[in-house]
């Protein structure tokens, strides 16, 4: 399996990588711009302009993309993250050309109709306000704020209600244009794929887009600070942010076995400590999470609000341990977890591709997967102790914190006893 990459004369490049034995193959445009690319007034566009995706073009109507995917067996999909939007499709070896024709179609050809506009207004409001009666994923929208406030990294993707209430076609077309230049767009591709047939294909329908460069988003600075809201639930939800290293940042490998090693699995010391041995609560974890230029270290819990404070207690006390006794048994196995995971998800078509479009983003090339391996393989027990170190003594941090939470400990409180 190799990975190919071609870049077209106006920027637009082209990644695949042919997995031999099968028969299907995913494929999409991956447009590096997400919610961290909006204005201030713009929040949630890059989220509304996905679900006008299917929503008609100028040659085929919403059922007609549905059905021209469906009528082989395929699958169509869409999703924005904070730094990526993505157009994606599944289909079988003899279709992935009139998957390609489709994605662009939706591209390069929206009609952004007004009746299909005020349809997804409803459908985008709803979803916002079932993001917001679901206290574990709502908690994440409001830590990220603490962590980049006032900063577009900080804002949720699916945008304020205000400003959903407010976009039309206008809207759409400007982002669309400040946005979705060529040299913004990966054509990507795993499984049964020819390469130069991807590029002759891609030339014929995106060389005619003329070049433009989008302004890069501005720099990310960790802030910090505290989100607190006291509301009648069951549990309280507890997460807590410490500023990390970005994709670029030596630190990122690192970063992650830190955090598998604290509260990536049911053998981590998190959830050993705190469920396990003293049954706090049902849920607790810890994930490291990149961006472009900086990262974020979050352990989240769920608990009673009578437990709250001793959870919080004991979560900082074992991030201070493991900077002091971090064995090279913990290390090893967070090692071999990392790798496993990453090495189990590359063997479908749709992460290899997204792999690859997010890598072509990140360093203008694809690593190969050993190269990847290897840097796993490098970070020592002594890595991860100074980098949790780091973390304990001198990260500045962010909480936030939902229900029953009156008697939780402020952050204040835990920057307190992290210097302790």
């Amino acid at each position: 399996m190799t990975v190919e990459l071609t870049t077209l004369k106006n920027g637009l490049r082209i990644v695949s990588e042919r997995m031999d034995g099968l028969q299907s193959a995913s494929i999409g445009v991956w447009v590096t711009a997400g919610g961290r690319n909006e204005r201030i007034e713009q929040n949630g566009i890059a989220h509304f302009l996905e679900h006008m995706a299917f929503k008609g073009t100028k040659t085929r109507t919403a059922l007609q993309i549905a059905e021209a995917i469906e009528d082989v067996g395929g699958y169509i999909n869409a999703y924005t993250s904070r730094e990526v939007t993505a157009y994606y499709a599944r289909v079988l070896e003899n279709d992935t050309r009139l998957a390609l024709d489709v994605i662009a179609d939706i591209l390069l050809n929206p009609v952004f109709d007004t009746r299909e506009i005020e349809v997804e207004r409803g459908v985008i409001l709803s979803e916002i306000g079932q993001a917001l009666d679901t206290p574990d994923d709502v908690i994440f929208d409001w830590l990220q704020e603490r962590a980049y406030s006032d900063q577009p990294l900080g804002r949720t993707i699916l945008g304020e209600a205000a400003n959903v209430r407010g976009f039309g076609r206008e809207d759409l077309e400007t982002f669309v244009k400040e946005q979705y230049g060529p040299e913004q767009l990966i054509v990507s591709a795993a499984g049964a794929v020819d390469h130069a047939a991807l590029v002759e294909q891609a030339e014929a329908l995106f060389g005619g887009m003329a070049s433009r460069k989008a302004a890069a988003p501005t720099t990310a600075h960790f802030t910090g600070g505290e989100m607190r809201r006291e509301k009648k639930l069951e549990q309280a939800h507890f997460a807590l942010a410490f500023e990390g290293p970005g994709y670029q940042d030596p630190d990122f490998y690192t970063a992650q076995i830190y955090s598998i090693a604290l509260g990536g699995g049911m053998s981590s010391r998190l959830f050993q400590e705190i469920r396990e041995k003293r049954g706090l609560c049902y849920t607790i974890f810890a994930q490291s999470g990149a961006y472009s230029d900086t990262g974020l270290t979050t352990i989240y819990a769920g608990t009673s609000g009578d437990e709250l404070a001793s959870l919080a207690g004991i979560t900082i006390d074992e991030m201070k341990r493991a900077a002091d006794d971090m064995s090279p048994e913990e290390v090893a196995r967070a090692r071999a977890q990392m790798k496993a995971g990453l090495l189990m998800g590359l063997e479908g078509s749709s992460s290899r591709a997204e792999r690859m479009a997010r890598m072509v983003q990140i360093w203008g090339n694809v690593p190969p997967i050993e190269d990847t391996v290897a840097k796993i393989d490098n970070v020592t027990t002594g890595d991860v102790r100074v980098f949790a170190e780091q973390a304990v003594l001198r990260a500045p941090a962010a909480l936030a914190l939902y229900g029953p939470v009156s008697g939780a400990p402020d952050l204040a409180s835990l920057q307190a006893r992290r210097a302790a």
